[in-house]
């Protein structure tokens, strides 16, 4: 019954943000008199459909996906439908040219964006829920603990260190790592003073640091993170941890004698150790216990690993309560996007971040996940996910709405719309792409998280299976989704 329950959930949550950003490309082309063909939650043939007025309404068989056929747009591509027909003489169902009176290039330009507006209020909107409600929060949302400085990064210059709490920002008390960054991001200068306090001692010091503009232009400590754990989300095979005797569901705490404050920190601990055996302590159950791990040089990631995946639900504490705003949620679930959209564009982290990228089957797996941990906490992934189709929409690729915005940017400024043939050979053509990237990251991600465990189910093993990796991990090395 519960599971039952879960893939409702999962349905009406995956739906709605489908639903909310076709309503958005939906009331801003009727707002502006246009014609709306279909309103389509899904893609391929319909599963149930109905026409009221002039608009056909319809659920299709594919979920993850849907649309708004709208003639007086730019020509779609096959996903769409027929009925798309040029520019200026759509076809009517019997093939019969309609009249419809042209549309300005402004006015379809609102219409492209509205849908990820739509996907934006939605966001806050949930957003508002899991602030008013609270969620299971996270070290860096109770503490202000310095887990991670960057290799030859100004912080560590100036002598921060690893294990040290700020406790101020410019003579602004802070308690946790989400204040940090607000009042970095608020500074009228380019310079902050850190009050810091030494790891396990009492002495203050004040240093100052600039800081560095991030994504979306927002001002932060470069080169500095705060705590979060190391839990071990699955093994891979002929590695270091699996000698070792590592599983899913440890926690590691000490590395070659340091106390580990992240993953990051544990990264570089691993890496400074470069190959030789160290002992690591690590918690199972209520046990603590302690083994000796070999890491191995990885010739695609430049450095040395010991071959664990991390589980980043595991930061969380549910018996801890976060109130965080409307406004720090929606500001993270862009930056960890863009975050990953730099590292995808760096050559140096775009094999990592290809690797890292979620298809429909990891989604769905990650709000299951949350789901069965907490409802609250597939509020507020779903949040994550409405972000994430507002900016992935907006990329001025053919098929997304970005494509649409560059057209009608270019019929602005020259005077003519660009070639609805080549603008519909364009569109096909990337669909084919994207479905060829849909069917790619369903078959990895089904060999990754549903084969596996299959297996041990056949094999009648009782292990839990690994909890895939959540998707705030990220690929860049200061963040590493792997070690």
């Amino acid at each position: 019954m519960m599971a039952v329950l879960y893939i409702l959930a999962m349905l009406l949550l995956f739906g709605a943000s489908i639903f909310v950003h076709e309503l958005g490309h939906f009331l801003a082309a009727r707002a502006f008199g246009m014609v709306a063909d279909v309103f389509s939650i899904g893609l391929g043939p319909a599963l149930w459909k109905r026409k009221v007025g002039d608009t056909v309404y319809k659920i299709g068989w594919i979920p993850f996906g849907g649309y708004v056929a709208l003639p007086q747009m730019d020509p779609n591509s096959f996903l769409e439908g027929q009925g798309s027909g040029s520019n200026h003489q759509p076809s009517t169902a019997n093939d019969e040219p309609r009249a419809l009176p042209r549309v300005s290039p402004w006015k379809k330009i609102v219409v492209s964006v509205a849908g990820a507006f739509g996907n934006v209020v939605f966001a806050f909107l949930l957003a508002a829920v899991v602030w008013i409600v609270g969620k299971p929060s996270s070290l860096q949302e109770r503490n202000s603990v310095v887990g991670y400085v960057a290799t030859n990064s100004p912080a560590l210059a100036l002598g921060i260190a690893v294990g040290d709490e700020i406790i101020a920002v410019d003579g602004h008390p802070v308690a946790n790592w989400q204040q940090i960054l607000e009042k970095t991001a608020l500074v009228p200068g380019r310079e902050v003073v850190l009050r810091v306090r030494a790891a396990g001692g009492t002495e203050e010091r004040e240093i100052p640091i600039a800081t560095e503009k991030a994504g979306l232009g927002v001002w932060m400590l470069p080169g500095i993170e705060g705590m979060d754990p190391c839990h071990v989300a699955s093994v891979y095979p002929n590695s270091g941890a699996e000698a070792a005797g590592l599983l899913p569901g440890d926690q590691l705490l000490v590395f070659d004698g340091q106390k580990i404050y992240s993953r990051a920190h544990l990264s570089q601990m691993v890496e400074a150790a470069a190959g030789r055996a160290a002992l690591l302590e690590f918690r199972r159950g209520d046990e603590i216990r302690s083994v000796s791990v070999e890491s191995t040089y990885d010739e695609t990631l430049k450095r040395h690993l010991i071959g664990i995946q991390f589980n980043t639900i595991g930061d969380l504490d549910f018996a801890s309560l976060s109130h965080p705003t409307p406004w720090a949620q929606v500001k993270g679930h862009a930056s960890a996007i863009f975050d990953f959209l730099r590292a995808l564009a760096t050559p140096s982290t775009s094999g990592a971040a290809a690797g890292a990228v979620g298809g429909p089957v990891l989604i769905l797996l990650m709000l299951w996940l949350m789901l069965k941990s907490s409802f609250i906490l597939a509020v507020w992934f779903t949040g994550f996910l409405n972000v994430n189709l507002a900016i992935i929409n907006l990329l001025p690729l053919p098929v997304l709405d970005g494509g649409h915005v560059v057209m009608n940017l270019w019929e602005g400024v020259t005077r003519r719309p660009a070639p609805p043939k080549l603008v519909n050979a364009l569109a096909n053509a990337f669909a084919v792409l994207f479905i060829a990237l849909f069917l790619t990251l369903t078959f990895r991600d089904s060999v990754r998280h549903i084969v596996p465990p299959v297996r041990r189910w056949m094999a009648g093993e009782e292990r839990a299976a690994p909890v895939p990796t959540a998707f705030e991990d990220k690929p860049a090395p200061a963040q590493p989704a792997a070690e």
